[in-house]
């Protein structure tokens, strides 16, 4: 049972030492501190990420800095934080003091995952609205029709 730390910085202009400094100071084994530089966290596959994820066991504790190291969208969040309770692995971030070891943790990503669905059928009921209106306004949704005969190389020119 052991604080693993990740740590990322997108660009490779930027620094991971401020981080690497807290999750140290916050309890993070220094053998398995976890580092991706340069690296987008919009990448579902990141190097040291994959390892971290590949490395940590139950009872484990994946510690980050922010809720954005880990993740690239709160619905990935989501999927992260039910993926490490299943493998029985807690998730703490610091910044914003999130502990899913804890009652209040959990309940915390209960609330994320309720706004998380909300905005999703926000979403929905908006892109509905516009397709409404646009056909009441005489517009097609979806691509246009492809003259007959017409092959997709000869579309793109």
């Amino acid at each position: 049972m052991a604080e693993i730390g990740y740590a990322r910085c997108s660009t490779v202009e930027q620094n991971v030492t401020d981080q690497r400094d807290r999750l140290l100071k916050a309890g993070c084994d220094p053998e398995h501190l976890f580092v991706d530089e340069g690296v987008s966290g919009k990448l579902s596959s990141r190097p040291n990420w994959d390892r971290c994820m590949a490395y940590l066991r139950s009872g484990d504790t994946l510690v980050v800095t922010k809720l954005d190291r880990a993740g690239r969208s709160v619905k990935h969040l989501l999927e992260l934080s039910e993926q490490l309770t299943e493998r029985g692995v807690g998730l703490r971030i610091l910044d914003q003091g999130i502990d899913t070891t804890t009652p209040v943790g959990r309940m915390f990503y209960t609330v994320l995952a309720a706004l998380a669905q909300f905005e999703r059928e926000l979403l929905i009921e908006r892109t509905h609205e516009g397709l409404r209106t646009a056909k009441a306004n005489g517009k097609k949704a979806g691509p246009k029709p492809k003259p007959p005969g017409a092959t997709a190389r000869q579309q793109r020119g």
